[in-house]
């Protein structure tokens, strides 16, 4: 039909047509650890879905099923991964090989693409997917959908530029960006961190990059920030912490120098702790933490589904340089005290040394924490928050916007 319309119809009503047919988005999102891909790959399907938009995301959290998922939103399930090195990973629940699991996993990812035939595929932060997983799906989609478009979404930071460099020649990942992918959304501001230049992209590639800027939450209202605080007991003056560490897979040596800090302090400011240890946090350590939190009279729980009111309700939050925890606080105007690790990269040291050097968060180096390190802090950021107040209330995110209006002039451009 669209074709015969191309050959008597107007460029406006092609447009017009292209805009109100349905348009089919698949997403994938490896989801080997953590949280930080799958609530990102939520953020963005959510502001991208609309009339006549159908969304499936391809995922192996295992938690995906906790999420509540919008109207035309929905997900596949691969069987999920751990990662035991940087290039080993065993299957999460299932006890088969390796190599049948993935094998499962690529074929579950070209049946889906097959069958669903998107118009737009967004792939988040492995060019290749999971140990090269993808890499058959991009190339059905360039043989046979040369139309479909096909996006790379890279954070911010992937790593230090020598060992991006070097893993990305090694896997001849430059190569396959500049034949196999229509643009590359780099989700953060050029004039922080430009990786065109820290990863040594050529100049073809280069231009299909796009800065889509930091991409926030939802931001609730008010209502249900004081229902929060009123719930934890904060009142007459009272401060709310919120200590949290994404998956909490490697989160307990923060916990750890929290509760330290506790219970050594005895002249810190007034305020009450929430401790969200994670759901892969191993149980040994999560036991630990719920125990000496009692006995603080912290509160302590392993996963939070609403955690954009409960970072909106805090005066502070403590947590690890993840990209998508730094973009949850940001969104909700709450200071912060990041503290990043630097194995196995050192993306998050990096990203706290940058956001820190604007006023956009503080920072301890995970390997420097320690309680007084962090009582230190604590009475600074409590007693003096105005620094990063006026800095966070002027820093934009503009992320979901920019990719929405990529979204309007594709689907404008489909005839």
């Amino acid at each position: 039909m669209l074709q015969k319309c191309r050959q008597v119809g107007t460029t406006a009503h092609f447009n017009h047509m292209a805009r109100n047919s349905t348009y089919n988005i698949l997403m994938y999102s490896h989801d080997t650890y953590g949280l930080g891909h799958i609530r990102r790959t939520m953020a963005i399907a959510s502001h991208l879905a609309g009339p006549k938009v159908n969304i499936l995301i391809l995922t192996g959290s295992p938690i995906a099923g906790r999420f509540a998922f919008p109207e035309k939103i929905d997900f596949v399930r691969i069987p999920g991964m751990i990662k035991k090195t940087n290039d080993e990973y065993f299957p999460m629940s299932i006890k088969i090989n390796p190599k049948h699991a993935l094998e499962i996993r690529k074929n579950i990812i070209t049946a889906t693409v097959k069958t669903f035939r998107p118009n737009l595929f967004i792939v988040d932060k492995e060019p290749l997917g999971l140990k090269r997983e993808v890499l058959p799906t991009l190339q059905w989609l360039k043989r046979c959908m040369p139309k479909s478009k096909t996006i790379l979404g890279l954070r911010d930071i992937m790593d230090d530029a020598q060992t991006v460099r070097g893993d990305w020649d090694k896997k001849g990942i430059y190569q396959v960006l500049d034949e196999l992918y229509s643009e590359i959304w780099v989700y953060g501001n050029r004039e922080f961190y430009n990786p065109i230049t820290e990863y040594a992209i050529s100049e073809p590639v280069s231009r299909k990059i796009r800065f889509t800027g930091y991409i926030p939450r939802k931001i609730p209202g008010t209502k249900a920030i004081k229902k929060i605080r009123k719930e934890q007991g904060v009142r007459n003056g009272k401060k709310l912490v919120v200590v949290t560490t994404g998956g909490g897979g490697d989160g307990y040596a923060v916990m750890n120098g929290f509760l330290s800090m506790l219970e050594q302090a005895n002249n810190l400011p007034r305020f009450k702790s929430v401790l969200i240890t994670g759901p892969f946090m191993p149980r040994r350590q999560r036991r630990d933490v719920y125990r000496r939190a009692r006995r603080l009279g912290a509160t302590a729980i392993r996963f939070y589904a609403r955690m954009e009111e409960l970072l909106a309700a805090a005066d502070l939050v403590v947590g690890m340089g993840g990209y998508n925890t730094i973009c949850e606080i940001l969104s909700q105007d709450t200071i912060s005290l990041i503290i990043p690790r630097e194995t196995p990269r050192s993306e998050q040291f990096i990203r706290a040394q940058i956001l820190g050097s604007h006023n956009l968060l503080d920072y301890i180096p995970l390997n420097s924490i320690s309680p007084e390190a962090l009582h230190d802090k604590f009475c600074h950021l409590l007693a003096e928050p105005q620094t990063y107040q006026t800095a966070i209330s002027q820093f934009e995110l503009t992320g979901l916007e920019t990719m929405l209006k990529r979204l309007q002039d594709f689907r404008c451009r489909r005839i």
